[in-house]
């Protein structure tokens, strides 16, 4: 009986937490977090003195919509994604220094590094092929502020980016013309390879005819009247031949 009472006893001491994959367990003991990390398994602590305060160590990803400042001074508004995750090893430096609200501290130095960043670029850039260049950027500078915190940018995305209405339909403008200039481009480039192509078959076929002239002699059209005729004598069919009377394998002679 007095084994069992200390065994409930030793029990009510003695507590557990299950620590599943991508979370990091950290004991708290008398409101201070103990310094080793616990990353998966069991954790058995003293429900009594101590805790253990669990935190994801996985990719989040935190969404915001704001306001971005352009270099014109114009307002942009945007739809950001930040992905990021606390460091294993700096999660009780995070929980003891900045506590569980940890976002509130990301979301801050986002709206600062943002403002830096986006300030030295004109509005059309944030939705052109340098939106990549801005990202990286205030990635950065956010990176600088808040790994010494424990707490890693991995990427920084501009999802979707709104100029003011002017501006957008002047960008649209701008593209639709350098579309139209390239399909003109393409169109002349089209004549001008057709034009070419009937310059090269005209004179091909100039020189065919100079040639079949040059070379059709008075011998040679006889020759080719009697193979005609002879031909034409194999046929059985019903035939006419027509000549001048005099010559009447000849279609015609020349007079002097």
């Amino acid at each position: 009986m007095k084994k069992i009472l200390l065994i409930m006893l030793a029990a009510s001491f003695t507590s557990c937490a299950v620590i599943r994959p991508g979370e990091a367990g950290v004991k708290q003991r008398f409101g201070n977090f103990q310094s080793g990390v616990k990353t998966d398994g069991i954790v058995f602590f003293n429900p009594i003195t101590s805790k253990i305060v669990k935190e994801s160590i996985q990719t989040n990803n935190l969404e915001m919509f704001l306001n971005l400042p352009s270099k014109e001074g114009l307002s942009v508004d945007s739809e950001i994604s930040i992905l990021y995750r606390l460091e294993t090893a700096k999660v009780p430096q995070v929980l003891q220094t900045i506590g569980p609200n940890y976002k509130t501290i990301i979301t801050s130095v986002f709206r600062s590094a943002s403002a830096d960043v986006c300030s030295q670029f004109f509005a059309k850039d944030m939705h052109s092929g340098k939106r990549a260049d801005i990202e990286e950027a205030i990635k950065i500078k956010m990176a600088t502020n808040l790994i010494e915190k424990g707490i890693i940018i991995e990427a920084v995305l501009m999802k979707s980016i709104q100029l003011p209405r002017g501006l957008s339909s002047s960008i649209e403008q701008k593209l639709q013309a350098e579309q139209d200039a390239m399909r003109m481009v393409f169109v002349l480039d089209q004549a001008r390879l057709e034009a070419e192509r009937k310059i090269i078959e005209s004179t091909g076929e100039r020189d065919a005819q100079k040639i079949l002239s040059e070379g059709l002699t008075d011998e040679i059209i006889k020759i080719r009247s009697i193979e005609a005729f002879m031909k034409l004598s194999n046929s059985m069919n019903s035939k006419v031949i027509i000549t001048d009377g005099k010559a009447p394998f000849l279609i015609g002679t020349n007079k002097e």
